[in-house]
């Protein structure tokens, strides 16, 4: 069973599915037991009570009319699986090469090279390198995406938390 409910508090309506002891405004919060929710209509049909919902929104707005023009939602949900156009047939349409679009997106120079976030790519660096400079991980890590404030700052914190020594501007993991 679906109904269209609506909150005496804040006039929200919304579809409720089945049918609990109470039940919660999704915009303002306020929790009331099923009973005493203002039930617009009670139906076995999903798109006959979001019709009435969307008619109900559309009256407030002053739309009544031009709902009423509308197809259902059964019908313009059939209409909008018919009448999609796929990224390939658009991109043609356009002008466009298919490949070499596909080809660009795969080459994009703005897709990270790291694998792992940021901190693990320092973390990693400390690993591989054996008693690593500032500057030694700063062009590990950039060379992976990471940009140098960001490779300072980290250090700075892991020696911090204890889990990074430095000395004599080496580094080491604990």
């Amino acid at each position: 069973m679906y109904a269209v409910v609506g909150c005496s508090e804040c006039s929200h309506l919304w579809l409720l599915e089945g049918r609990s002891e109470t039940t919660k405004c999704p915009r303002c919060g306020s929790r009331k037991p099923y009973e005493r929710r203002k039930k617009f209509v009670e139906t076995d049909d999903p798109d006959h009570a979001r019709e009435v919902r969307a008619s109900m929104l559309a009256n407030r707005q002053g739309q009544g009319e031009a709902f009423a023009r509308v197809d259902s939602f059964a019908d313009l949900e059939s209409r909008v699986a018919d009448g999609v156009v796929s990224d390939e047939d658009y991109l043609e349409e356009s002008g466009l090469d298919v490949e070499e679009v596909a080809a660009a997106g795969e080459r994009d120079p703005r897709q990270p090279t790291r694998s792992g976030s940021k901190k693990d790519v320092v973390e990693q660096a400390l690993a591989d390198l054996e008693e690593p400079t500032e500057d030694e991980v700063i062009a590990y890590a950039g060379d992976r995406g990471v940009d140098a404030g960001y490779v300072q700052k980290a250090l700075e914190k892991l020696v911090r938390a204890g889990e990074v020594s430095e000395s004599r501007g080496r580094y080491r993991s604990l």
